[in-house]
């Protein structure tokens, strides 16, 4: 039994672009958000309040939130994240009127120690003990609170990672009061049963409607790693426009499984999304334009040439 509807989370915005190394507008960010709206996508990752220093992408992450959420602009029916990596973030994110703030915050640590030193220079440990005052401000806030474990398949640095390791993780954000759990194939180099075993020990701490996948596609596996967790009756990914994205830390790794792709396995199954393919590609034409590329991902490609 696969689920009869699946909500696809859009992190082109954020995930997609932070790795870009030529400059994105803040106008365009704000029209892509736009059009993935239009498309019918009602949770998109808008952008992240960390360090312009270590992601220069990203700063005017106030200026992006302000502009989608502008009044006559916002759309009320769509669930806008941005992710943080510290309580200065998360100060950051909350400095504005409340009308311009998040709808929720997702941190992030990984079930790697190396990762985690390599990308947030402290334990796994230390990380968790980093985001309790950022979780509980932002519930306190009304906030939403994601979380995602990083390196749930496999570490750049250290090879496999057990289930293990992602049930130890998953325990230490449901233990911060995080709401949902992401598990995240960073570098993408997981497959079906090794995805369905770190899946499962999510699954020890969160309820089913509280899990999520986020893969990648350097290895080709990404859609086979979302249907096999279809047949778990996970119901909610992660996904990225022309499949924008990458991982800075992992040599070789691709961007995020794109979301038209997993759009077009899901119509083919006949699972409800609410998102329209046709308007997607819009939106994926629009970004890959304004990057001075065509657009990647092979439905895409196909799709767009077909019409």
């Amino acid at each position: 039994m696969l689920p009869a509807h699946v909500t696809l989370v859009e992190v082109g915005p954020r995930d997609g672009l932070q790795n870009e190394v030529q400059p994105v507008a803040t106008a365009d960010k704000i029209e892509l958000v736009r059009l993935l709206e239009h498309a019918g996508l009602g949770h998109i990752e808008v952008t992240s309040f960390v360090s312009p220093k270590w992601v220069p992408q990203m700063a005017d992450a106030s200026a992006v939130l302000a502009g989608v959420r502008a009044p006559g602009v916002r759309d009320a029916r769509v669930r806008h994240s941005a992710l943080v990596p510290n309580l200065k973030g998360l100060e950051t994110a909350l400095a504005g009127p409340r009308a311009s703030w998040p709808d929720e915050i997702v941190v992030f640590t990984a079930a790697s120690e190396s990762f985690c030193q390599r990308n947030t220079h402290c334990s796994i440990d230390e990380s968790l003990e980093r985001f309790a005052p950022v979780v509980a401000r932002a519930r306190a806030e009304g906030l939403g609170v994601r979380g995602s474990i990083s390196c749930a398949l496999g570490c750049p640095y250290e090879g496999d990672v057990p289930p293990e390791a992602v049930a130890r993780v998953a325990a230490g954000l449901k233990a911060l009061g995080a709401d949902h759990c992401g598990v995240s194939d960073t570098i993408g180099v997981g497959t079906a049963r090794r995805v369905q075993a770190a899946m499962e020990a999510a699954l020890r701490h969160f309820d089913v409607d509280a899990v999520s996948g986020h893969f990648h596609d350097t290895c080709g596996q990404a859609l086979v790693n979302v249907y096999a967790c279809l047949q778990m009756g996970v119901h909610t990914f992660d996904a990225s426009v022309a499949g924008l994205g990458g991982c800075p830390y992992a040599r070789g790794a691709t961007g995020n499984v794109a979301t038209e792709e997993v759009l077009y396995l899901l119509r083919g199954l006949g699972i409800d999304t609410g998102v329209d393919l046709d308007r997607l590609l819009d939106a994926a034409s629009f970004i890959s334009a304004r990057l001075g590329r065509t657009v990647p991902s092979r439905a895409g490609r196909a799709l767009l040439a077909a019409r």
